[in-house]
Order: structure tokens, then C-alpha cells, then sequence
């Protein structure tokens, strides 16, 4: 079996976002596959997904449609925080000048042995610590 895909984010927000059609239809292939086991989130990626929902989308998303969103990705599988991996985000900042966040995100695919990050915030073609970053909507 191949190594899974770490999606950001970005991704999770798109396959809800109706402002674009052509990212929104991408995004939902990347999270359908997710939840046959092809790629994982974090912690931060629900979190970060949440926010953006609830305070940033126009018009902004109510309680009860996020919670049916994060219900539905459940079953996505979720590499959880801890020390070491606080740890590594801030060696990224070190070795690669990532916010920490992008760190944490980093951080994550590399604990979970992901081959890629499916992004359209970080740099497509970069590998952190071995993991490499492709924009899925380019």
C-alpha cells in the first residue's frame, strides 16, 4: 500500500466553499478519498476548519452545519498533537522559515509517514522533512 496524502486545511474548506466550482469538485474528490483511507488530517486541520466556517465564510456557517460537517469527516483518519511534534514545527521554522502552524502541519504528515501534502498554502514542489507539498487545484 502506498502512503497516504496529508490534506490541509484548504482542502477541507474548498469541498464546502461554493465560490468555486472547479476547487469545490476537486476538494471533494481529495476528502472522498480521504474517507476510504487515502489521506488524514490533524487536530489543527479540524480546528482550522472550524474557524474558517464559523467566523470567516460570508455568510458565516451555524454551530449546527459545522457539526454536521466534522461529523460527516469523522471517519477521516486524525493524527493528534502532542510534544514531540510541537517540537518539530518549531525545527521547521528553523530549517525551512514556516510559520509555526505550517509547522504543525508539517509536522503531522511526517509522524503520520505521508508521502505528500496537498496544499495551496505552502510551496508546491518543496519537501519538508521528506514529505512533499503539491497544490492539488493548480
Amino acid at each position: 500500500m502506498s502512503a497516504p496524502d496529508f490534506l490541509d486545511t484548504n482542502v477541507l474548506v474548498y469541498a464546502y466553499d461554493r465560490t468555486d466550482r472547479h476547487k469545490q469538485r476537486a476538494a471533494r474528490k481529495l476528502v472522498a478519498a480521504a474517507l476510504d483511507g487515502a489521506a488524514l488530517i490533524s487536530v489543527q486541520v479540524l480546528a482550522e476548519l472550524s474557524v474558517t466556517l464559523l467566523h470567516k465564510m460570508s455568510p458565516p456557517a451555524r454551530p449546527e452545519q459545522v457539526t454536521m460537517i466534522l461529523d460527516a469527516i469523522a471517519p477521516v483518519p486524525l493524527v493528534v498533537p502532542d510534544g514531540e511534534m510541537v517540537r518539530r514545527a518549531v525545527e521547521a521554522r528553523a530549517k525551512y522559515g514556516l510559520h509555526f502552524y505550517d509547522g504543525m502541519i508539517v509536522a503531522a504528515a511526517e509522524r503520520a509517514g505521508c508521502a505528500r501534502i496537498l496544499s495551496e498554502d505552502l510551496n508546491p514542489g518543496q519537501a519538508y522533512f521528506g514529505v512533499r507539498v503539491e497544490n492539488p487545484f493548480a
